[in-house]
């Protein structure tokens, strides 16, 4: 990035010749870091040779397992795997955090594959920091005195700071301050719809060093958090995230010093590492990281922490910034986590992951291209174009491979022989990356003519001052300060190239450098001269001043003298009222250590009644156990007898009811073979063991219905009476009732009158085993003398629906008895309806 400012219109540039190569070059800078093991039975295909030098050789599971070849990659430096986060940022990071502080800006990236340390490396852990919390800390330490007060700077939102006046700061302060305050109320009282409530990791100091820095500049740093995912940029600090619940997609583009930003980002000015660590950690909860097969949080996006820094020179006084936008200069350090590079057989990825690891991979390419392209160029001497544009990971650090500031690289390696043809492909990256040159940024500073030193003396000024007022001399509040003009002829001569023996411009703008030096000059002589006649004054002053203080030292020196015998005198007094103390001091402290025995000995007594408490209480409780414990016992011993005697007394009345049943079914038998010998043989019945009870009319004898009443069986007409509510039994056998009339309730005898002739009464009930039994009474409709009708029951179905895995009861008796399927008659009385 340019430094945002104008160029100084004091003199015109120095024409050089075409093909002058001014600029120096210097090739990005690579690093290596090896994870350590992470389990014993990994077996390792690299070694450190030297502290640049890697060895790699390839194990037999290899796909190029044919070329066994060792291969050796040289690095800017080689760190092992027991190196400590402190020595890689003392190596890598702390040189480009010293360019930021001087004006030029650094980019730090970390490249390796899935699951090899570049978060760890990036980040760290809160009891051992990473280079990014390490680099703030050395950035606050170093302008922790020298800090603006907030929205001194502002954002002009083109990539670009504006400068506002105290006034129009300390609005903006308290504005701020009512928003924040606002939003910490509705925190409190209002809850979020999805419960997101992760606490922020707080941030541990690591770094107390600190870079030099021009102590007559204002400094104030800004952050940003961007990541790139799916080939598009998200801003990971947008504070419309918490009302939408999604994060927009950001544009890159180009401001008026060809620099790219990103358009419409978060721009947040923090005063503490704490804070940008706090911003960082809010940023990281939307970051996209997933779980594959090679790395349980693996991420899924490129991420950029930016920290950018502005500093302005003071005015004259050392007090205020200088309100023109042209002495800004702006200075960032970028540090990028590059999502790792995949193979899909693998990681297993399948659907959205995928898609993710294809648009992960296509961006490093293009970063790969990109740098490969430029290394022709330089080698060869081409003008191809490289291609920044097709990813937008390359399109963001455009300004960078172009000379903008000073590239580095940690290249973050697996040493495991499973991962080696992953790792041969990063290592031929780096080996290309360390020949790409980048111009060395030159920084142009304003010389304003101002003195140096001017903060520190102006806050001299003002303490010297306040004590003076202290003191009680209002003369003191009209000192002003002068710290005048700066004793410098200027800056050096400027870089003169003869090339033919009439060049005019270059002998002008010599004259024109040379005038001023003499102008200036004659200014700083009369400028001299007149301090020294100033000086000369405030001596002779000094040296009055000097004598009349001589004379208020003696008389005062005689005052002390007189003073000092009366302190004798109060001292013996004072020794005197010391020993009365002390004495009742003693007497203090004998009676104190009595109370604290008798204290002690109220304690113990105390303790004793207490512990004879608690013995009582326990054996008293273990007396209610012991009752409890005897009861249960009583109580299930009673239980189980009665369950005993109730098993048995079932099993008897079990068997009476059985010995019943059998006797019951043979009687019918009698009964059903002497009425089929009564009847003639082409009337038999589909009746089982019919009963037939005739009643008889009270006054003449004469039966009120006909019992022998028969009609076809072709034209019976069923009344199907099924109460509510039933149990459906759709899934047992049910009775063929061709022509039927369903019913649930009977009002009146016309419902059967009404042209049927035979009726089936529907009932439920449980039987003994808790099995559900349908039990189906069927009768006739017989017509009445009276001209009614009555049902005569002659047929009982039972259908039981039992569960296959229920245990059915078997008495001993009953197992020997066949089980009876005919239904029998239980019903041998007429109701009529």
């Amino acid at each position: 990035m340019k430094p945002a400012r104008s160029k100084t219109p004091a003199r015109k540039p120095i024409s050089r010749p075409k093909g002058s190569n001014m600029m120096s070059k210097d090739p990005v800078q690579v690093y290596c870091r090896l994870r350590p093991m992470q389990s014993l039975t990994d077996v390792s295909c690299m070694t450190v040779e030297s502290d640049k030098i890697v060895v790699i050789m390839p194990p037999g599971s290899t796909v190029n397992f044919r070329t066994n070849k060792e291969i050796k990659t040289t690095f800017s430096h080689v760190f092992k795997s027991d190196v400590t986060q402190r020595e890689i940022f003392e190596t890598v990071a702390l040189p480009l955090v010293e360019n930021l502080i001087n004006g030029r800006n650094g980019l730090l990236f970390t490249y390796g594959v899935t699951g090899s340390g570049k978060t760890y490396t990036m980040t760290g852990e809160p009891q051992d920091a990473g280079i990014m919390p390490r680099c703030l800390d050395v950035i606050f330490n170093t302008i922790a005195n020298y800090q603006t007060k907030k929205f001194v700077f502002k954002p002009d939102k083109l990539n670009g700071f504006d400068i506002q006046s105290q006034t129009d700061a300390m609005l903006e302060r308290q504005f701020q301050a009512g928003l924040l305050q606002r939003a910490r109320f509705d925190k409190h009282h209002k809850v979020d719809s999805d419960g997101d409530s992760k606490p922020v990791v707080a941030h541990k100091r690591n770094e107390s060093q600190s870079v030099s820095v021009e102590a007559d500049n204002a400094y104030a740093v800004f952050v940003t958090y961007v990541e790139i995912y799916n080939n598009s940029v998200y801003d990971l600090l947008d504070e419309d995230y918490a009302r939408t619940k999604t994060l927009q997609s950001k544009i890159v583009r180009e401001d008026g010093n060809k620099n790219m930003y990103v358009h419409a980002v978060t721009e947040i000015e923090v005063k503490s590492a704490e804070e940008a660590f706090e911003l960082f950690q809010r940023g990281q909860w939307k970051r996209h990281v997933e779980y594959t097969a090679l790395n349980a949080e693996s991420s899924r996006s490129h991420s950029v922490f930016t920290i950018r820094l502005v500093q302005a020179p003071l005015d004259s006084e050392g007090e205020q910034v200088m309100q023109t936008k042209q002495v800004v200069c702006v200075s960032q350090l970028s540090l990028v986590d590059l999502a790792g590079s995949e193979r899909t057989n693998r990681t297993k990825n399948t659907g959205q992951r995928l898609r993710e690891a294809g648009n992960i991979n296509n961006s490093l390419m293009t970063l790969r291209s990109c740098l490969e392209i430029l290394r022709e160029n330089q080698n060869q001497g081409t003008n191809k174009i490289v291609p920044y544009r097709d990813s937008k990971l390359t399109h963001l650090f455009k300004n960078y491979f172009d000379g903008e500031g000073q590239v580095r690289m940690i290249v973050c390696v697996n040493p495991r022989a499973d991962d080696y043809d992953e790792t041969i492909q990063v290592m031929k990256f780096a080996e290309m990356t360390q020949e790409v040159h980048i111009t060395r940024p030159t920084t142009v500073k304003l010389d304003l003519g101002f003195t140096p030193g001017r903060r520190q003396a102006n806050k001299i000024f003002k303490e010297a001052r306040s004590k003076l007022e202290k003191e009680g001399r209002p003369e003191a509040a009209d000192l002003n300060i002068d710290l005048g003009l700066v004793y410098s002829l200027g800056g050096s001569f400027p870089q003169l190239e003869t090339i033919t023996s009439d060049n005019d411009q270059m002998i002008q703008s010599l004259i024109q450098y040379l005038e001023q030096r003499i102008n200036k000059r004659n200014i700083l002589r009369a400028d001299l001269q007149k301090k020294q006649d100033d000086f000369r004054r405030t001596l002779m002053g000094i040296e009055q001043e000097n004598v009349n203080l001589k004379i208020e030292a003696a008389s005062l020196k005689a005052a002390n003298i007189q003073q000092k015998r009366k302190i004798s005198a109060f001292e013996g007094h004072v020794c005197k009222s010391e020993k009365q103390i002390d004495d009742l001091l003693r007497k203090l402290n004998s009676a104190n250590e009595r109370i604290q025995i008798l204290e002690q000995e109220l304690k113990d007594r105390d303790l004793a009644l207490n512990q004879r408490l608690i013995d009582k209480q326990r054996v008293k409780q273990r007396y209610n156990t012991k009752m409890q414990v005897e009861t249960d016992k009583l109580n299930r011993e009673f239980e189980m007898r009665l369950r005993q005697q109730r098993e048995h007394l079932q099993n008897q009345v079990k068997k009476k009811d059985e010995q019943l049943r059998r006797v019951h079914q043979i009687v019918l038998d009698n009964d059903i073979n002497s009425a089929s010998k009564n009847q003639a043989p082409e009337s038999t019945t589909r009746v089982v063991s019919p009963v037939r009870d005739t009643r008889v009319s009270r006054k003449d004898g004469i039966p009120v219905s006909n019992p022998r009443y028969r009609r076809s069986q072709s034209a019976d007409t069923w009344i199907d009476h099924r109460p509510q509510p039933l149990v459906p039994v759709g899934t047992i056998l049910q009775p063929l009732m061709q022509r039927r009339r369903s019913v649930t309730q009977l009002t009146s005898p016309k419902e059967i009158m009404d042209g049927a002739s035979r009726y089936c009464l529907v009932a439920q009930e449980h039987d003994t085993d808790g099995e559900l039994e349908t039990k189906l009474y069927k009768g006739d409709i017989l017509p009445t003398s009276g001209g009614g009708a009555q049902v005569v029951f002659n047929d009982m179905e039972c259908l039981k629906q039992s569960s296959p895995k229920a245990r059915k009861r078997t008495g001993p008796q009953e197992e020997g008895m066949d089980q009876v399927d005919i239904s029998t008659l239980t019903e041998t009385k007429r109701p009529r309806v």
